[in-house]
């Protein structure tokens, strides 16, 4: 029976899944990112981060431990070199994992894990820029001020066309005049 034992087997041998981690492992600290099924990245986190977490007090015991994970020199040195240099200050969650759809062949759900703090372009949109203006429900809620360092366009809006330069058809002319407002009383009257 295999009661209480609630992990993905990934359809392998025991050796094989072993090697086959320690392999994806060795890829993600080598390369920062790695496309694999989601199935495969959920366990390559919970094998990855506990080896980042021993990484990061560098002793003669933590990289034997990480190397009988990994068995390969030059993820052991990156894993203890770079990689720690970036998550040092992190608690934990050094890896992140995004989906990217379904593969053609057999539609298993493919996704992207890569280390935290290595993605330049999520590390520059998670710092988003000051704002320096304040919106208001009073009364100066529909001018605001530009922002520090912008420059202000002039555009005429369709809505907000001057009075002036707004063009009546001859029907709206002869239905506004005076002289139409008077006919019109004079009818109602009699």
């Amino acid at each position: 029976m295999r009661h209480g034992k609630k992990f993905n087997h990934l359809g392998r041998t025991a050796s094989h899944r072993k090697a086959m981690l320690s392999n994806m492992a060795t890829s993600l600290i080598l390369h920062k990112r790695i496309s694999t099924t989601l199935a495969k990245a959920k366990e390559l986190k919970k094998y990855v981060e506990p080896l980042i977490t021993r990484a990061k007090e560098d002793t003669t015991h933590n990289r034997r431990v990480a190397f009988s994970y990994l068995q390969n020199k030059e993820g052991i040195k990156a894993l203890f070199g770079e990689v720690v240099e970036k998550v040092g200050s992190r608690a934990g969650g050094y890896t992140r994992i995004i989906k990217t759809g379904f593969r053609l062949g057999d539609n298993a759900e493919m996704c992207i894990i890569e280390l935290v703090d290595f993605n330049e372009l999520m590390l520059k949109e998670a710092k988003p820029a000051k704002k320096t203006t304040r919106r208001s429900r009073r009364g100066g809620a529909g001018k605001a001020t530009p922002a520090a360092g912008s420059q202000e366009t002039t555009e005429v809006k369709a809505d907000e066309t001057p009075a002036a330069e707004v063009k009546e058809t001859p029907e709206a002319k002869a239905d506004d005049t005076p002289a139409a407002d008077d006919k019109k009383e004079e009818k109602s009257g009699e």
